[in-house]
């Protein structure tokens, strides 16, 4: 029986552990969307994690939904992540950048240039984003054409080589959460009627194809790719989620991806156990849970439900998380107050043991 203390071959590379940070978003980049010497810090202090996945890193300009949030698309943002994963490796650590397209979620005056936010089809998300000039409701996007798909797909590859060339050990592509590619997963955002919409099989193109184009890029041994079946987050309705991830996850497994990571939304155990059967690969889950995923998490690695458990608040909180795990705590509390832009507080002042 395996344990989340014992070390996992990750396509390759050995992991200490199978305890994960989870993405989180932070909104604290530089200007620019550029990781700063806090970004820095506070991954290298989280270190101890078998697996980092970083934050939503935006792939193109376009594809930014929050303020502050960073990029891997261009040369001054690859510079400034090769000083992140430096500090990570020398304090022993693996981290992968998680490449986040926000398509509808966002607005306007985030974007330069009189940028507009895009999607599969011209359907506002429900709800709003925060701003400098604060909240704002989601507006129409403007749906993207079948050059412009393709050219978004390109986005994601270069970004991906972006990341490899900053020094990351690989990527996540971020298919959950209602953004981009989850977009194009759900019926009620995509309403298209050719290549990319319709049936599960032309739904699940887009997602296929970016993950086929980082493999082709960076090696399906560094791809990864975070999906939330059901999850109703941005607006989001799958009222059937089952034939769409059933299928997705079969096409990713013909890949031979580096790993799948559930984000568990709602009673879905029954589907993710059945993901997991149809993937085959190294599976990550973010499981259901009340709260922040806790340490009773740790049994879905001993029962077989997963071979890799990701926390995200306790992670936040706590930067040497297994270690408390080990010892059953104690466990700082998170400060949902800054989880969202600010400082160094509540971002790199939680104490270690």
């Amino acid at each position: 029986m395996s344990t989340a203390f014992d070390p996992i071959d990750l396509s390759g590379r050995t992991l200490r552990n199978r305890i994960a940070m989870a993405p989180m978003t932070r909104s604290r980049a530089g200007e620019g969307g550029v990781a700063t010497e806090l970004t820095a810090e506070y991954y290298a202090q989280r270190a101890s994690a078998g697996l980092i996945v970083t934050e939503g890193i935006q792939p193109s300009v376009v594809g930014q939904g929050y303020p502050d949030t960073p990029g891997l698309h261009s040369a001054e943002q690859v510079a400034a992540w090769r000083k992140v994963t430096d500090a990570v490796h020398a304090a022993g650590g693996t981290i992968f950048a998680q490449l986040m397209h926000a398509g509808r979620v966002g607005h306007p005056v985030l974007l330069p240039d009189g940028l507009i936010n895009v999607a599969p089809s011209p359907v506002a998300a429900e709800g709003q984003v925060y701003t400098a000039e604060g909240p704002k409701d989601f507006i129409t996007p403007r749906e993207l054409t079948g050059d412009e798909i393709r050219a978004t797909v390109a986005d994601f590859a270069a970004a991906a080589r972006g990341a490899v060339d900053a020094g990351f050990d690989g990527v996540e592509l971020h298919g959950a959460n209602g953004y981009l590619i989850h977009q194009f997963l759900a019926p009620g955002s995509n309403h298209r009627t050719d290549a990319w919409g319709g049936t599960v099989e032309n739904r699940i193109r887009f997602a296929v194809e970016a993950a086929a184009a980082v493999a082709a890029e960076i090696g399906a041994h560094r791809t990864g790719f975070r999906v939330s079946p059901g999850n109703p987050a941005n607006g989001i309705s799958e009222p059937d989620p089952e034939p769409v991830y059933t299928a997705l996850a079969k096409e990713l497994a013909a890949l031979d991806l580096a790993y799948l990571h559930v984000m568990e939304v709602g009673d879905v155990r029954e589907l993710t156990v059945r993901l997991r059967r149809d993937f085959g690969g190294t599976f990550v889950l973010n499981p259901r849970s009340e709260g922040p995923t806790g340490p009773d998490a740790l049994a879905l690695i001993e029962d077989g439900t997963a071979d890799i458990i990701t926390f995200g608040a306790l992670f936040l909180a706590n930067p040497d998380l297994p270690a408390r795990l080990r010892t059953e705590g104690p466990y700082n509390t998170p400060d949902r107050a800054t989880y969202y832009g600010g400082t160094e507080k509540g971002y790199t002042d939680y104490a270690a043991l």
